[in-house]
């Protein structure tokens, strides 16, 4: 397929701004820009899932730039029901940092920062270079904006858009940047790029967006209760993001296959078929873990994901690190072992059990481990000598609710 085919096939294109985008993609070197504020040190998956079509469009022959809003991330794009809460410029700082560092480590593109060029920029000059070749009419049909005038918005956010456009322009004059791509929540922003580059230097720029990857409730991809799913494996580890991945939804797992990795066609539509006539396998999810892993993190940190979460299902922990076993048992509950105490004593004090008496029901059932193995001696003594690497105990009660207890 050529490179539009592809990722039509895949689901990447929700919006173009011209036709001649298509048979620019397949028939031209297009220079073009992806960008994120620095809201935290570090991408999340829905993050991966954008900045991935660099890869991909590069594969292509084109010339990405990751754009990191050191500016504009000290502004924030306004959020559909209220004023997003301002970072401070130390943070902003930070994160700019951490993003860097990360987006050239796993991408190895190049990297800019717009506030090298806003930051000379004084208000006069914003309003009378800028601002007055934007038209107010114009801005309030935004979508993001139009949703806002109800509840209320404050010209710091109006002006956002204003920025990302500045910022099109911008690239397009020092990196001959041509084309902006980002997800379908910034169409209007980079409409504004397109419009201010017509109106002040007469060109023509483009712009696509991708629809945002969504699982089967509609929830944005990575996001579970609030928390982030993050590419820096020292904050959401390969085992945690192994889980995740192993753990999607059959009726969405092929719809990641085709937007996250970079298999064929042909190797997809041979994986949905053996997906879906052995479900219970879940082929398609362990193929999708693997591929983003290694993409994000390197065989090894798959390797060691798979083994980690072999282990845990098996009970057979002993093979692990301590580190690995804190990995996978991340989320659960966790007590502190001050001194010398028998099991049963243990086992109530840290309320894995209710009582004495259901404690000993479940050590007579053999429903408690103590790593990997069963135990029933209810007076057994507790010490570091048993602990793994003379650090931890790990207790299992039943088939999947595990403790972890540290030795001080």
């Amino acid at each position: 397929m050529n490179c539009f085919d592809d990722l039509k096939w895949r689901g990447l294109i929700k919006d173009i701004s011209s036709p001649e985008l298509e048979d620019k993609l397949n028939n031209e070197k297009l220079t073009f820009y992806i960008g994120t504020d620095p809201t935290a040190d570090s991408m999340h998956i829905g993050h991966f899932s954008s900045f991935l079509i660099a890869t991909r469009l590069a594969k292509y022959g084109h010339k990405p730039i990751l754009l990191v809003g050191g500016a504009t991330g000290l502004i924030g794009d306004p959020k559909p029901s209220k004023e997003r809460q301002m970072i401070t410029k130390e943070q902003v700082l930070k994160n700019v940092e951490g993003l860097t560092k990360q987006a050239k480590n796993i991408f190895g593109f190049e990297v800019v920062n717009n506030y090298d060029w806003i930051k000379n920029i004084n208000t006069i000059d914003f309003l009378r270079d800028y601002g007055k070749y934007i038209n107010v009419n114009y801005m309030l049909d935004k979508d993001i904006i139009s949703r806002r005038l109800e509840t209320g918005i404050t010209f710091c956010e109006f002006a956002y858009t204003i920025l990302q456009g500045l910022d099109f322009v911008n690239l397009y004059e020092t990196k001959g940047v041509t084309l902006e791509v980002a997800g379908s929540d910034q169409w209007g922003n980079i409409t504004t790029g397109i419009e201010l580059a017509r109106k002040k230097i007469g060109k023509e720029l483009y712009g696509m967006t991708m629809p945002l990857v969504l699982d089967s409730k509609g929830v944005k991809f990575g996001k579970t209760e609030g928390n982030a799913l993050w590419l820096d494996k020292n904050k959401t580890s390969s085992y945690e993001m192994y889980q995740y991945l192993i753990n999607a939804e059959d009726s969405s797992v092929i719809d990641y296959l085709k937007k996250l990795t970079f298999l064929t066609k042909e190797e997809i539509i041979d994986i949905e078929k053996k997906h879906m006539a052995s479900p219970e396998q879940r082929l398609a999810q362990k193929k999708l873990a693997k591929e983003v892993i290694t993409f994000l993190h390197g065989e090894k940190e798959y390797e060691k994901a798979v083994n980690i979460s072999q282990a845990l299902f098996s009970g057979d922990i002993t093979k692990l690190s301590v580190s690995e076993i804190k990995d996978g048992l991340k989320e659960v509950p966790t007590f502190t072992i001050d001194s010398d105490i028998t099991l049963i004593d243990l086992l109530v004090s840290n309320n894995i059990c209710s009582s004495r008496r259901e404690a000993r029901e479940f050590l007579k059932n053999n429903s408690i481990s103590l790593n990997g193995d069963k135990v029933n001696d209810e007076n057994l003594n507790i010490t570091k000598d048993i602990a793994i690497e003379n650090q931890i105990i790990v207790i299992r009660r039943g088939k999947k609710k595990y403790y972890l207890g540290i030795f001080k």
